[in-house]
């Protein structure tokens, strides 16, 4: 059933994506915003890499970091992943829950293999220098999503508002 306004259809249901298009999307490699509490209660918002711990969101970052400080104080987190140029493309998801911060060695390996991965394609021993240089003196952050917000425009199924002869992102093509 659609869900309705006092003003028509509520858009927000049609946009809203499945469980399935949210973990498909998650999965595509992306930079994502992770947004925690200041000690003065402003918000500190970070672009960050990800990959995945046990199906959860994680990402690895400096222990003495100023988000790992802020996490340790008030363990709440939101994350943002975002794609689209133009109205009608914009997707994204928003998780919002509870930060763990975890130091296990074995749990930060398996966590960084995966950032690695999924940004620069197979592990290989001749990487492993790379790798554990990156994960020195690092914790991972583990996000346990509570509430995920997701919208997809594409399925508004809204015409292209893209100008003739230009290039996502790039401006007009060159003459």
């Amino acid at each position: 059933m659609t869900e309705t306004t006092g003003h028509g259809v509520n858009q927000r249901a049609l946009i809203r994506m499945t469980p399935a298009e949210v973990d498909a999307f998650l999965a595509e490699c992306r930079t994502m915003t992770m947004c925690s509490l200041g000690p003065d209660g402003s918000i500190h918002a970070i672009a960050m890499w990800y990959g995945f711990l046990d199906g959860c969101v994680t990402v690895e970052t400096k222990a003495k970091s100023q988000k790992v400080q802020n996490l340790r104080r008030d363990p709440r987190l939101t994350l943002l992943f975002e794609a689209g140029e133009l109205y009608e493309e914009l997707r994204g998801v928003e998780l919002v829950g509870r930060a763990e911060i975890i130091d296990d060695p074995e749990q930060l390996w398996t966590l960084g293999l995966s950032v690695f991965e999924r940004h620069n394609g197979p592990f290989t021993e001749e990487a492993r220098p790379f790798l554990e240089a990156m994960l020195h003196k690092r914790v991972a952050v583990k996000m346990h999503a509570e509430r995920t917000v997701s919208w997809d425009h594409r399925k508004l199924g809204l015409p292209s508002t893209r100008p003739v002869g230009a290039d996502a992102g790039t401006g007009p093509e060159p003459q």
